[in-house]
C-alpha cells in the first residue's frame, strides 16, 4: 500500500514501542527526537494465524498498546519479527535449551527473517504497516560451535536464536535482503517512507 506524502510538518511526538537498544540505536541515526516505552503486549499467535500476518498484527499491536499508556497523541512505532525455515515458526527461545535446539535446526537452512512494522497515529487512530524480508543462510553448525556461541552471547530473546548485530553474524553464510537494518528488528528505509508521509523531515 502506498502512503500518499504529507505536506504538513508532523506537529505529534514520536515513540518507539520498544526496549530494544538495538532499534534504539537505529532509530537516533535518523537524527529524529523520539522517547521509548515499553510495548508490553502478548505475543501469543491467533489460531491458523500465518506467520507474515502475526508479525504485522504485533507490530501493529505492540504501537497501539503503548498508545493506551502515554498522556499525549503521538506517532509510535511498532516492529515484530519471526523467522521462518520449511513452514515452521521460529519465535524467541527463552532459554538455553530450546536456544540450541533451533540452531541445530537451522543449521545449514535458508530463513526468512520477516519484520512487520508499523507507525500508529494516535490522534487519528491510522496505522500504516510494512513488511520486509531478508534471507539469512546459516553455516552448518557443529554442537561444539553452538554452545560456544550461546556461552558468549546468550541470544534467548531473538527469533532464531542468533543476535546478527553481534557474535552471531559469525554463524552466518550469505545475508539477501533489500535493508540490513530490518534483520536487527527496525528497517530503516521503509520507516523512512512512514515518516516522510506522515510529515516528519528525514532528512
Amino acid at each position: 500500500m502506498k502512503v500518499s506524502r504529507s505536506s504538513t510538518p508532523a506537529t505529534l511526538p514520536l515513540v518507539l514501542a520498544s526496549t530494544s537498544h538495538f532499534r534504539r540505536e537505529l532509530l537516533s541515526r535518523l537524527g529524529l527526537p523520539f522517547s521509548t516505552i515499553d510495548p508490553d503486549c502478548d505475543e501469543t499467535p491467533l489460531p491458523d494465524e500465518a506467520p507474515h500476518a502475526l508479525a504485522l498484527r504485533l507490530s501493529e499491536a505492540k504501537a497501539r498498546t503503548a498508545a493506551e499508556r502515554l498522556f499525549t497523541p503521538s506517532f509510535i512505532i511498532g516492529s515484530d519479527q519471526v523467522a521462518i525455515c520449511e513452514e515452521q515458526v521460529y519465535g524467541k527461545p527463552g532459554n538455553y535449551e530450546r536456544a540450541a535446539a533451533q540452531l541445530r535446526a537451522l543449521s545449514g537452512q535458508t530463513v526468512d527473517f520477516f519484520t512487520g512494522l508499523c507507525l500508529f497515529n494516535s490522534q487519528t487512530n491510522v496505522a500504516h504497516t510494512r513488511g520486509v524480508s531478508t534471507l539469512v543462510t546459516f553455516r552448518v553448525l557443529s554442537d561444539a560451535e553452538i554452545e560456544r556461541y550461546l556461552a558468549r552471547e546468550p541470544a534467548y530473546d531473538c527469533a532464531g536464536a542468533a543476535k546478527y548485530e553481534g557474535l552471531g553474524i559469525s554463524l552466518l553464510a550469505k545475508l539477501e535482503g533489500e535493508d540490513p537494518n530490518a534483520l536487527i528488528g527496525l528497517p530503516l528505509i521503509a520507516l523512512c517512507e512512514l515518516l516522510r508521509a506522515a510529515g516528519f523531515a528525514v532528512p
